[in-house]
């Protein structure tokens, strides 16, 4: 039986069974006495746990990402050390992992993989805001809930494991989506993250990642190459304009990415109005100048048309070269930009909407352009034919009239072509706002006379923040709106006071569209029983403060002759039910300065007078470890520091003790090891380990930046080796062999 099932950490989680098993880690389901709810612990296994920078930087990271707040993130409740065992306190998910969905369903649709997209990169938006890149993004570490949102988890482990971990080793389950600086060891920011997200999404819409083989190392290789395939080509079904967001996501050039989830999620939200669209990413920021290539007629009638491509194509041209830097664009820029255009660069989904029914009036006005325009051709040809001194008519004043066929009947010796639309405050929908060449000047030489058509007046979000909650509900349901209400605490508005609203003010709104209102309940009034943290280090007083809702903490360093960080007293008693708004002064120790002593000579003792000596010099942490040995029993024959040495009198100092002569021989015992060592190799390297001068295991060649190898022994008791790196002994090994 597990050692952990049925424990209570530290008076207060009860651990009720094992729900998973990591790398570095185990996932117990357990209780929480206090808050009475059900949590998820992750408890690091024995071998990192006596790592103690490993456990530094595992509280550390733990800490940090305890601080993220967000629906799609898994929560982190509390991070702690007890009886050896050291833990994160997490929320339980309720759910099965993307993975295990993924495999489930196989290949996604594209509506689902943009739904599941969008909320894991909300989550990345939220942590990388706060200077958190989780490193590890994969279906594996995605949970899937019921109602179908999803949470992602494990952020800031990744960090941890890559000081400790071999690619060929924790990364069998992660190479698949690293991104190629991880792969080569380089420098990792946000865009890492982005560039896992565009693999998941590969795989959701593809049923398989983009790069496969034999090992972890040949596939990190193919991620640093690049050239995966397109999707497409696997999944002929992915839109033109999603394939588009996954390949410039996955772009090898860490630059040719998005520069961040918000950027990213920008262009999910433009393909999901619209998932025709495709983008022109050779205009630079997809959220400053993202432009769709639509179907509206927008340039010179007598340039040579642009023969159709085919999906495939066109995410070929424009989805493919994304990746290389120079994605394909159309020339849509050649005419100059109107006055009001240039004012109003972003086109919402009302303009669109608008825009669409105006193409659709185009299309037809065209078709009966066409006919009108052959039947005069016909007439003009029967009367004598074209008269190229005949002197052209003047330039009729379109400005407000409507843009209909009736028009271009009305005026059979120009063609009118609609060149653009857009809002306007002083035209009305479908009435033409401006008009090139202008009335009563010299027409061009083809009679064409090009026309903006008007979408109407653009309306906009109100701001209605501050606004009491009846009259703003009243004011949009009056306007035609739906209204969706939610309710919570604020410290800055009163209650029933609007505190904001989805979409926020002045964002283009449309006929009927549901406005989100947030509505304040004034200040939460909440109050907790103090817990006693005098005692604790101070890092652990904050999380169990933290943990019973108290954040307002103030630590005031003090003299004293306590451990440095300890807690030595709090402004408010123990279990006093207190407002958990107040501040609370903890007294914390300074400590005392570190004392220094030369290290004795205590090998060929015995171990009571070894310890008397090393004791009367004021060392304080000395372990004495027994070891087979042919001296006589109690006879320390080796000290881990060396005499002579000035050390800290709190360094950990370890006394082998020779056994004495061996009676019988125990059976020997084989065990796997992990052999970890802290040089970091630049270059490929040899590893041995040597027992009394012999051999024990073979030479392995291992690649630079590995830290561990596990190897398989034979011994009894406990056994010291020692690891040598390119024929040098870096570290002595100790090895208990027992049942």
């Amino acid at each position: 039986m597990d050692k952990y099932i049925g424990r209570l950490l530290d008076n207060r989680y009860e651990i009720l069974e094992i729900i998973g098993t990591g790398g570095m880690a185990v996932v117990y389901k357990a209780r929480c006495h206090r808050l009475n709810r059900l949590v998820a612990i992750k408890i690091l296994k024995d071998e990192y746990s006596q790592d103690e920078e490993f456990r530094r930087r595992f509280h550390a990271e733990g800490q940090a990402v305890a601080m993220l707040s967000h629906p799609n993130i898994v929560a982190v409740y509390d991070v702690s050390t007890t009886e050896g065992a050291d833990y994160i306190v997490m929320e339980l998910i309720d759910g099965i992992s993307l993975k295990q969905y993924m495999e489930k369903k196989g290949v996604l649709n594209w509506k689902e993989t943009l739904h599941f997209a969008m909320q894991i990169g909300k989550a990345l938006e939220h942590a990388h805001s706060r200077g958190i890149v989780h490193r590890d993004i994969k279906p594996h570490n995605v949970m899937v809930l019921k109602n179908g949102s999803v949470k992602v988890a494990d952020f800031g482990i990744a960090r941890v494991m890559s000081k400790s971990n071999t690619l060929t080793k924790e990364a069998l389950g992660s190479v698949h989506y690293i991104s190629p600086e991880q792969a080569k060891g380089g420098r990792v920011d946000n865009r890492s993250d982005i560039y896992s997200l565009g693999v998941v999404m590969y795989e959701m819409m593809a049923g398989r990642p983009p790069y496969d083989g034999e090992s972890p190392v040949a596939v990190a290789i193919q991620h640093i190459n690049g050239g995966a395939p397109l999707p497409s080509t696997l999944n002929p079904n992915i839109p033109g304009g999603l394939e588009q967001i996954i390949m410039k996501a996955m772009s090898v050039d860490i630059n040719g990415r998005y520069t961040s989830a918000t950027a990213m999620l920008y262009d999910m939200d433009e393909f999901r109005k619209e998932p025709t669209m495709l983008f022109d990413y050779n205009l630079g920021s997809a959220m400053d100048d993202a432009e769709m290539i639509r179907s509206t007629p927008l340039v010179n009638e007598d340039q040579p048309r642009e023969q159709p491509r085919t999906t495939a194509e066109k995410v070929a041209g424009v989805g493919a070269a994304a990746t290389n830097g120079a994605p394909r664009r159309r020339r849509e820029q050649q005419r100059k930009p109107t006055e009001e255009q240039q004012r109003r660069k972003k086109k919402q989904e009302a303009r669109e909407e608008a825009g669409s029914r105006a193409a659709t009036i185009a299309i037809v006005a065209c078709s009966a352009v066409a006919v009108i325009a052959i039947i005069i051709f016909l007439i003009t040809l029967l009367n004598g034919g074209f008269n190229r001194d005949q002197k052209l008519k003047e330039v009729p004043d379109l400005l407000g009239r409507v843009y209909n066929e009736e028009l271009q009947a009305e005026y059979p010796d120009f063609e009118i072509i609609l060149w653009n639309s857009d809002h306007s405050e002083k035209y009305g929908e479908n009435q033409i706002m401006e008009q090139k060449p202008a009335a009563g000047g010299e027409p061009v030489a083809d009679n064409k006379i090009y026309v903006t058509v008007s979408l109407g007046q653009e309306v906009s979000m109100f701001d209605l923040i501050k606004v009491e909650r009846s009259y703003a509900e009243k004011f949009l349901t009056d306007q035609g709106y739906k209204v969706l209400i939610r309710e919570e605490y604020s410290t800055d508005y009163k209650a029933g006071l609007v505190i904001r609203s989805d979409p926020e003010k002045d964002a283009v709104l449309t006929a009927g569209q549901t406005i989100t209102l947030y509505v304040s309940l004034g200040v939460e009034v909440k109050t907790a029983k103090m817990p006693g943290v005098v005692g604790q280090q101070l890092d652990t007083a904050i999380t169990i403060l933290e943990a019973s809702g108290f954040n307002n903490v103030l630590p005031v360093p003090v003299e004293s002759e306590e451990p440095q960080g300890e807690v030595l007293s709090q402004s408010v008693e123990k279990n006093e039910e207190t407002d958990v708004t107040t501040e609370i002064v903890l007294e914390v120790s300074k400590g005392v300065e570190v004392k220094k002593e030369t290290m004795p000579k205590v090998v060929g003792k015995q171990i009571d007078t070894a310890m008397t000596v090393l004791t009367t010099a004021g060392f304080t942490k000395v372990t004495p470890i027994e070891v087979e040995s042919d001296e006589e029993k109690g006879t320390v024959i080796s000290q881990s520091v060396k005499d002579g040495q000035k050390v800290d009198v709190t360094v950990q100092i370890i006394l082998e003790v020779s056994k004495g002569p061996e009676e019988t021989a125990p059976r020997e015992i084989e065990k796997l090891v992990t052999l970890q060592w802290d040089n970091e190799m630049t270059e490929a390297f040899v590893i041995s380990l040597w027992q009394n001068g012999e051999k024990v295991v073979d030479d392995q060649t291992l690649q630079a930046g590995t830290r561990s190898t596990e190897v398989l022994l034979k011994g009894t008791g406990i056994q010291k080796y020692q690891l040598q790196i390119n024929g040098e002994v870096v570290k002595d090994v100790y090895v208990e062999f027992t049942e």
